[in-house]
């Protein structure tokens, strides 16, 4: 363990995160450079000996929290950075992007503010790239097999990994120009620089894994062709088809899902444009959903110079204190305060969307929606609550509802769905069809990073498993697994 008496003697400090109105100004991630070094040892102190950590539960990859945390208190960093890729492809991207579950399942959580893991892992990481720690993982030998990763997100990237230094010749196919899938183009750079991407895939490239941008497969390769090129293949192309709001208007100019909205910025980050072709700025913008992929709509929209930022929420403003019925160690809905927020606009609950209202030209001008409550389990609107707020770009950030089947992809391999209509698959990651298998999204259904790479390490297992008869590689979750709840 790490100070006995840590988590009595040291209260919870946080990343510190750089004045609003200087980061509103830049695209640079939002932390104040450094600012964790000088506590986190201390904060990382706080992990107290509780015997069962329930933080390894409430994280699926199973990452061996209590561990690098007694190291990260001594500062024996290499220690630190052994134990958290033991478990772990990416943890600069998980320490920058996932919600903890792992805090609200910390034992110090029942009755204190819970240990800083977030911050502790990303700083572990951040140290072991600067002290050249993280170095590429050759296999000591090839196998003769060949797989094909479809998508290059955080599934794909780990399944890819794990499958090269298992010694397997990998080649990942990604239909965007650049590797990285969403987290490349749907995260912005103020929350995840993408020198972080670029970094590991380069380490990747270093062990051999292969890589082919700009390639859709069910487009511009037929799928069963590439199964018969390969030995087996790996979907973990995610759940990217958005959540539509058939309203009067949507219709509208100036009306896009989220992830029409957010790799344009991206986009325009990384040099290939020097404009985005759609911009909040000088309009009123309004975005349609409460959670992190609204939030990035927020903060893309305040960097671009919108006059007002609005976010809708169809559902009740959460509570900032755990609710009877999300005990610990669950993963509670709380009221979050994201750097988005923080920067100002306004947050609007329990409202519902009836149209969008367009000027003589057909753009968005205004849009209308009435009050909202919940009676008998219905959703009901409440009379008389109906109002106009002004809106020349909406975003709708109301979630996905599967992997995408336009491409035909789907239909090429001749894969079964599920009831969810996400990907079926066995045990073993393997769908219907012999030597495919399925990982991230596309399986599961819209999830966390976490789970992402958790569900990439255990479908590479899968496949090691029939490539070889045998595996050696971990698999710290089923494909039934759920996050802990009730």
């Amino acid at each position: 363990m790490a100070d006995p008496k840590g988590f009595l003697t040291t209260g919870r400090e946080v990343a510190r995160t750089r004045p609003v109105s200087e980061r509103v100004k830049d695209w640079n991630e939002v932390y104040v450079p450094g600012s964790l070094l000088p506590v986190i040892s201390k904060q990382a102190g706080r992990c107290m000996d509780c015997g069962i950590p329930f933080c390894h539960n409430g994280c699926p990859l199973g990452n061996l929290i209590p561990e690098w945390n007694d190291y990260a208190y001594r500062e024996d960093w290499s220690a630190a950075s052994e134990r958290l890729h033991a478990t772990n492809n990416f943890p600069e991207f998980t320490g920058r992007l996932c919600p903890a579950p792992c805090e609200s399942a910390c034992v110090l959580g029942i009755n204190q503010p819970a240990v800083t893991i977030k911050n502790v892992e990303v700083s572990i990481i951040d140290k072991a790239w600067d002290s050249g720690d993280v170095t590429p993982q050759p296999p000591e030998r090839l196998s003769g097999k060949t797989v094909a990763v479809i998508g290059s997100g955080p599934a794909g990237l780990a399944a890819a990994q794990q499958l090269t230094r298992a010694g397997h010749t990998v080649a990942v196919y990604e239909r965007a120009d650049r590797i990285g899938g969403l987290l490349r183009y749907g995260i912005p750079e103020f929350k995840m620089e993408k020198s972080h991407i670029n970094r590991r895939i380069e380490q990747m490239r270093a062990e051999g894994t292969k890589f082919r941008t700009e390639t859709e497969i069910g487009r511009d390769i037929d799928a069963a062709k590439l199964r018969r090129r390969y030995d087996a293949v790996v979907i973990a192309a995610g759940a990217t088809v958005s959540r539509d709001l058939p309203v009067p208007g949507r219709e509208l100019n100036g009306v896009h899902f989220a992830m029409e909205y957010l790799p344009l910025a991206n986009k325009v980050r990384e040099g290939d444009l020097t404009v985005s072709p759609i911009t909040a700025e000088g309009k009123h913008v309004v975005v349609i959903g409460g959670g992190d992929t609204g939030a990035d709509c927020v903060g893309t929209a305040h960097r671009q110079g919108a006059l007002s930022v609005t976010q809708l929420e169809i559902m009740p403003r959460p509570g900032e204190e755990r609710n009877a019925n999300q005990p610990w160690p669950t993963f509670p809905m709380l009221y979050k305060v994201t750097s988005a927020h923080e920067e100002g606009g306004e947050r609007v609950y329990s409202v519902s969307t009836t149209h969008f209202e367009g000027d003589a030209d057909g753009n968005v001008q205004a849009l209308h929606l009435v009050e909202v409550e919940f009676k008998d389990g219905k959703l009901e609107q409440k009379p008389g609550t109906e109002r106009t707020i002004p809106a020349q770009l909406v975003t709708l950030a109301m979630g996905f509802t599967g992997t995408d089947q336009a491409n035909g992809l789907v239909q090429q391999f001749g894969l079964e769905l599920d009831a969810r209509g996400n990907i079926a698959r066995d045990e073993d990651y393997a769908t219907n069809v012999d030597g495919v298998f399925v990982a991230g999204d596309a399986g599961r259904g819209q999830s966390l990073i976490v789970w992402a790479i958790a569900e990439g390490r255990s479908a590479a297992s899968g496949v090691d498993r029939f490539l070889t008869g045998a595996s050696a590689l971990p698999a710290p979750i089923r494909p039934t697994d759920r996050s802990l709840t009730v």
